[in-house]
């Protein structure tokens, strides 16, 4: 399988200020991959690195994608642009009525972002990013200001998108239950600088729920890895 980015030794600092330290990755392609770990860890400053807005201090980091899509915590959608428009503002060739269907947008294309709710603007922001027909999803707490159905159902959507696609998938998040849910893979951080200090891998099929007994099964291992080390600080990660 090709990879779709490598790190090796990668480490980034501020001035004094170490964030990453020798960080050594592979993702192939296709692959659903979660990081994992506590506020200040360089999960922000690596993705900053993958999308080109900043480059290491040391070791090497190569992407291997063509197109890269984001999806931020906030929509950022353009206010003043329709639905179809804040679309045709990415790709004007993009199969606009498609994409909205498929992400049970059907109907609102000429609606303005504030007409929308929250979960239906974070489905906008999601077609936008789907339209680019990403090699590289890239995640970035994208769901994580959503309330449980509303999540679970655009998460629902994406993973379906995923599997007729098979683009490769880079989430950032603090849930445990929504990194068990996208993942194949859980990479677990430890606290500034950080170090990918384990791997942790999903045994799941690809068609699973939130509430399955297997992946609270999994989710109790998961969480007991976390615990296992209190330079972590990340505690919050059961809530």
């Amino acid at each position: 399988m090709d990879a779709s980015l490598i790190a090796e030794n990668l480490s980034k600092s501020f001035s004094t200020l170490k964030v990453l330290d020798r960080w050594n990755l592979k993702i192939e392609k296709s692959e659903r991959i979660v990081l994992l770990g506590p506020s200040g860890a360089g999960k922000t400053s690596f993705l900053k690195m993958l999308s080109g807005i900043d480059s290491p201090s040391s070791g090497s980091l190569e992407v291997f994608a063509d197109k890269i899509g984001f999806v931020f915590q906030e929509p950022r959608l353009i206010p003043w642009r329709t639905v179809r428009e804040n679309l045709l503002f990415v790709n004007e060739d993009g199969k606009i009525d498609a994409v909205l269907e498929k992400l049970r947008l059907k109907g609102f294309a000429d609606y303005y972002p504030g007409q929308l709710s929250g979960g239906m603007q974070q489905r906008v922001n999601l077609a936008r990013a789907l339209l680019l027909e990403p090699d590289l999803l890239i995640l970035d707490e994208a769901f994580s200001s959503l309330d449980l159905p509303v999540k679970k159902s655009i998460m629902e959507d994406m993973l379906m998108q995923w599997q007729v696609k098979r683009f490769t998938i880079l989430a950032v998040t603090h849930d445990l239950k929504e990194a068990l849910y996208m993942a194949d893979r859980i990479i677990i951080l430890s606290s500034r600088p950080s170090r990918i200090v384990r791997e942790f891998t999903v045994d799941l099929d690809s068609c699973r729920t939130f509430s399955s007994p297997e992946l609270l099964a999994l989710e109790s291992q998961l969480l007991d890895i976390v615990f296992q080390d209190d330079a972590y600080g990340i505690s919050h990660l059961s809530g």
